[in-house]
């Protein structure tokens, strides 16, 4: 008996991508016309791929006007998810176009790090490593390298990735301190009724709370005026733009410091604080890596720890 072999091609249900392609152009453009000079077409064909798109969801995706088009709402929604992933397809179009030595460093990092310690330093590892391209995400979330393997390495606040086949470490101690904008500072009061005084902001994630700094230093707590943020960039800003006092490491606030934009409030006079904030990680299989170790060696020498 003859064996019948059956085999199921799963298709996916999307409409095509060179409509996708022509929708993304006019809606990001708001123009026909411009789409139509964008990918070498001319404009009754951006116009009838357009019309067989809202054809294929029975619906309009666009308001015309007399010489602009907007997306309706479902268009508006359509555009935003068609965005990511062609940023995504463009950045693994250009990762194959890379020159055959080179290698993609994919990091995640939590974003105040990203903004505030990291970027600002990057030029420098792309400098001296021309053949290692960065590809940097950031989100407050913990990464869990073991299923995100696209990932190479995740720099996390707060949190240190554990467990089997997971390496982490600590990134230093960091120094936790009030900062404020100098013209806050009326030399006239005592520091300690200063700071009864000041507007208190905080990031909702820094577990250093004004709380705890005012019960530790033993002094009276103004609850009254506080302000929070929950990114400590955005903390570090409002304290720079004069808004009040900041609890926040000296390493994100480095070059606000380094400017005099910001200023240590009772230096020498409150008791120090400091803790180990931010973790280096990466799969244990890949400690080998070369473009691992090159990054992990680079970013323990910027932070002035040893690396492991």
């Amino acid at each position: 008996m003859n064996e019948i072999h059956v085999y199921y091609i799963y298709m996916r249900k999307m409409p095509s991508y060179v409509l996708l392609r022509a929708f993304e152009a006019a809606a990001r453009l708001e123009s026909f016309t411009l789409a139509a000079q964008e990918l070498h077409l001319t404009q009754s064909a951006i116009s009838h791929q357009i019309r067989e798109l809202e054809d294929y969801f029975a619906k309009p995706l666009f308001l015309r006007k007399n010489r602009k088009v907007e997306p309706t709402s479902e268009g508006r929604r359509l555009l935003d998810s068609l965005s990511r992933v062609f940023d995504v397809i463009e950045a693994a179009c250009n990762e194959v176009t890379l020159a055959p030595s080179s290698q993609v460093l994919a990091l995640h990092c939590s974003p105040s790090f990203a903004a505030k310690w990291l970027s600002p330093r990057l030029p420098e590892f792309i400098k001296n490593n021309p053949d290692i391209a960065i590809r940097l995400t950031s989100g407050a979330e913990p990464i869990d390298l073991l299923r995100n393997q696209e990932i190479d390495i995740a720099i996390s606040y707060q949190f240190t990735h554990e467990g089997p086949g997971i390496t982490s470490m600590s990134l230093g101690e960091e120094k936790i301190v009030p900062l404020c904008a100098p013209e806050l500072i009326d030399a006239s009061l005592p520091v300690e009724e200063l700071m009864s005084r000041l507007m208190l902001i905080e990031s909702s994630l820094n577990l250093h709370t004004w709380e705890q700094w005012f019960e530790i230093n033993h002094l009276k707590n103004p609850s009254t005026r506080k302000m929070s943020f929950d990114r400590a960039a955005l903390s570090i800003s409002a304290a720079v733009d004069g808004i009040g006092a900041v609890l926040e490491s000296a390493r994100f606030a480095e070059r606000e410091i380094s400017r005099g934009e910001l200023v240590e409030l009772g230096k020498g006079i409150f008791l120090p604080t400091t803790d180990r904030t931010h973790f280096l990680s990466y799969r244990s299989n890949a400690k080998n890596s070369q473009k691992i170790k090159l990054f992990k060696e680079w970013l323990c020498l910027k932070a002035g720890v040893a690396a492991n």
